[in-house]
């Protein structure tokens, strides 16, 4: 799954964005701004896939948002002037879609970041930032053991402390790289940390986590595979 963002300052243009990326399967559009400060604030500590960037907006404009963002950061420029396309691509976009643009087109884009992005090795993620009482934690992907779902709440097993979350387990689920896998109803393990698979639970170090019948088969595929 692709997770994106859109800036434009023009809020129509984000909603055409927002009605496009609903349709297409692999993409989820997490937030979008119109103000392109606000949206750099945003991927300090929320990190994506793809920006979709206006290029013509006030204050800082989308091709100078562009150099500031991590190089891993794929972006399609959205703009209105077709005579911003040559520097566009002096900046290494992935596309360039000139408004207004319909779905065929816009699809056509995704299509080129998702291509991109199955080509690129070790690009799942190390991280996530996790949002507690204490604001927001950096949680690296080689420390989470398990991701436990109470109700209403996520509790993050890490190997050397644990933390709460406001959320649910689906929410979770599509934050995370491949190599977690759902074991229960409210369970999510690493199976890259996991020591040994028993019939109903799996064993990292000294913790033990369960497994239901539902997931047994997939579970004990997924260790063997490891």
């Amino acid at each position: 799954m692709i997770q994106a963002i859109a800036i434009d300052d023009e809020s129509m243009a984000l909603e055409v964005i927002k009605a496009h990326a609903s349709k297409v399967p692999f993409l989820e559009l997490v937030a979008v701004f119109t103000d392109a400060v606000d949206g750099l604030e945003y991927l300090k500590s929320n990190p994506v896939d793809l920006v979709f960037l206006d290029i013509n907006m006030p204050d800082i404009s989308g091709v100078e948002l562009a150099a500031l963002l991590p190089k891993e950061t794929l972006v399609v420029f959205t703009t209105a002037y077709s005579d911003y396309a040559v520097q566009g691509f002096e900046l290494d976009a992935i596309d360039y879609l000139l408004k207004p643009f319909n779905l065929v087109r816009f699809l056509k884009a995704c299509q080129k970041a998702q291509e991109w992005l199955e080509l690129q090795p070790n690009n799942e993620p190390q991280f996530i930032y996790v949002k507690t009482t204490e604001g927001q934690v950096k949680v690296r992907f080689d420390e989470l053991m398990c991701c436990e779902a109470t109700g209403n709440y996520v509790t993050f097993h890490l190997k050397n402390e644990r933390l709460m979350s406001r959320l649910t387990l689906a929410e979770i689920e599509k934050s995370l790289p491949s190599f977690f896998l759902k074991t229960h109803r409210s369970y999510i393990v690493n199976m890259k940390l996991v020591d040994k698979a028993e019939r109903h639970q799996l064993l990292i170090g000294i913790n033990s986590f369960p497994v239901s019948s539902t997931y047994m088969e997939l579970v004990l595929e997924k260790f063997g595979n490891n």
